[in-house]
């Protein structure tokens, strides 16, 4: 008998592989963030600098989820192997200069359309994004990298504020970093669950800008906005997977 036929996958179009990459599906999450953490400061007015710092902060996210794919990628290819490198979708390399470019795209719009105190916070998000992609998987403090990269969010939003309180903007940032940092403790005790229960997880994020909305007076409308980015996040997971 002759050999097998090699069997052939087919590649996923470029337009659906950086969809994957991005995780698209989770950014409202990070748009509550930003709401939140200008909610902590009473700095609603104008709106227009807190959609300014919302643009920036999504990319941010977007370049860092490019570069947690392409660091893991020999992880990937044994334990993930659907995912868009190791599919072949997408050469490392590029997925790489994605991530970074992305990253410089989002300090370069702060700098220009925010402003210094902005940017300066922003510098310090962009080096723990890419600290935790680089090491996070060797790292044992990884877990608290991650949480930091959603609660230094909350500072970069407060930052649009003059004079920024910071005892209620430390505290409401490290409640959001214990948060996502219990995504890692929850995954470990689930086991196969987790790949429902971690999405989830993420998506309530937003409940927990909710709160911090609401105890810093940010009002019962901007609340209900967050909850509903919940259920948005829920809604495009299903189009588009949020892990």
């Amino acid at each position: 008998m002759g050999a097998a036929p090699a069997r052939i996958v087919a590649r996923r179009p470029r337009p659906k592989a950086y969809l994957l990459l991005s995780r698209v599906s989770n950014l409202p999450t990070v748009w509550t963030n930003v709401v939140a953490g200008a909610a902590l400061v009473h700095r609603t007015e104008p709106f227009s600098m807190v959609v300014q710092v919302a643009v920036a902060i999504s990319f941010m996210y977007t370049g860092g989820m490019f570069l947690n794919d392409a660091f893991d990628a020999r992880f990937d290819a044994v334990h993930r192997r659907d995912r868009p490198i190791p599919s072949g979708d997408v050469p490392r390399r590029e997925v790489l200069a994605v991530g970074f470019a992305l990253l410089a795209i989002a300090e370069l719009w702060l700098a220009l359309a925010v402003g210094a105190r902005a940017l300066a916070w922003g510098l310090a998000l962009a080096a723990a994004i890419v600290a935790y992609d680089y090491r996070h998987k060797q790292f044992r403090f990884g877990p608290l990298v991650m949480g930091l990269c959603r609660g230094l969010v909350y500072v970069v939003a407060a930052s649009l504020a003059a004079e920024t309180p910071a005892v209620p903007v430390a505290l409401a940032a490290a409640a959001l970093t214990c948060y996502v940092m219990s995504l890692t403790w929850v995954a470990k005790q689930t086991g196969p669950a987790a790949a429902r229960v971690i999405p989830a997880m993420i998506a309530g994020i937003s409940l927990v800008d909710a709160v911090v909305i609401l105890v810093s007076g940010g009002g019962l409308e901007l609340a209900l906005g967050a909850v509903c980015a919940f259920a948005l996040t829920l809604a495009l997971q299903r189009v588009v997977p949020g892990t």
